[in-house]
């Protein structure tokens, strides 16, 4: 049915990932996202990939626009190399308020950026790979006209880097489906109504203009998903992700789907508590009708009705949250097991 990932906290660094990342891979999980906020996510996959044998390590995403192509290509070709093709390159445009005030770097219109720097990685990979083809990339915002062979790493035993693209807008969903090889949603736009209705079909847009070479893009499910062994358990996660979700949509960018079910005011009312400082009040005023739209919820033998009913045929990926305590990995192991198994009889 589809091939279920797990996904690292924000917080989880350097020290933690590589025990983090061989429990994940014991448990049964295909792959594992790695994040890019608080800790840097190409060291993070870096260490991931060197700590296992078997599962896929993406990042999920990573911040383009403050790095470099050839700067993220470089290092996107030595993990491809160590783990021998398991790792995944997923980009993502971030917010113009942090690109320009935290990272203290160029804001570019999304879509038109994102697509010269995918046009501009493709390009230095196929140096990489070529090394006697010259490099030559000249857009509007980024130009590579000059790899002399000693700055070449040259060709690996493994395919190209996946490059996958996360997206919230119409341009962006079109865009993946013009010249990414997958799409990350956003744990705001992964209810199955916004798939039906907003991601699929402008994926499909995008999709009409792709290279013939290039396959169908994946489409990576990147929902929220409280779990746990009893009610109490699942009930305590829905709390914690109600404060997440809570966070995120006071951001205007993620309100597409508040939008397409009528419920900008939740995103208003969250925007005007960020900006009088009423963090504490957040939670509370992300309503369970909300929250249900938006979360999966089931104990751990719940899983594979609830994940299959909602998404399947829908996306080629789910992720799934790994457990907070080493003691319920047993548990979470046979949900996979179990989801996997529905998959092969569906």
């Amino acid at each position: 049915m589809f091939e279920i990932f797990a996904a690292t906290p924000e917080t989880l660094g350097l020290e933690a990932i590589g025990g983090f990342a061989q429990r994940v891979e014991a448990m049964g999980y295909d792959g594992l996202f790695v994040s890019d906020a608080v800790h840097d996510g190409l060291l993070l996959a870096g260490q991931a990939l060197a700590s296992t044998s078997r599962i896929r390590v993406g990042i999920s995403v990573l911040v383009a626009f403050p790095r470099s192509p050839m700067n993220v290509a470089l290092a996107a070709w030595d993990l491809q190399k160590l783990s021998r093709g398991r790792f995944e390159l997923g980009l993502g445009t971030q917010v113009k308020q942090n690109i320009e005030d935290r990272y203290s770097a160029r804001w570019l219109p999304p879509a038109a950026g994102m697509k010269e720097y995918v046009g501009a990685l493709r390009a230095i990979f196929r140096s990489f790979r070529n090394p006697r083809e010259p490099l030559n990339f000249v857009g509007e915002h980024y130009r590579f006209t000059r790899l002399q062979p000693f700055f070449n790493p040259g060709p690996i035993e493994a395919p190209d880097v996946p490059i996958m693209l996360g997206a919230v807008g119409p341009k962006m969903l079109a865009l993946v489906g013009e010249v990414a090889d997958g799409l990350h949603t956003h744990p705001t736009n992964t209810s199955t109504r916004y798939l039906r209705e907003a991601i699929l079909p402008n994926v499909a847009v995008g999709v009409a203009k792709r290279a013939p070479a290039l396959a169908k893009p994946l489409i990576c499910a990147n929902e929220l998903v409280a779990t746990g062994l009893d009610a109490a358990a699942v009930a305590a996660e829905r709390e914690r992700f109600r404060g997440t979700l809570a966070f995120v949509f006071s951001t205007p960018a993620y309100w597409p789907s508040l939008e397409l079910f009528g419920w900008q005011e939740v995103g208003e009312r969250l925007l005007s508590l960020t900006r009088e400082g009423r963090w504490k009040e957040m939670a509370a005023a992300l309503p369970d009708h909300v929250l249900d739209e938006f979360l999966v919820s089931g104990r751990y033998e719940e899983l594979p009705e609830a994940l299959s009913s909602r998404f399947g045929g829908l996306v080629d990926r789910v992720t799934l949250t790994v457990p907070a305590e080493p003691k319920d990995d047993t548990a979470c192991a046979r949900a996979i097991a179990a989801i996997k198994a529905r998959g092969l009889k569906s």
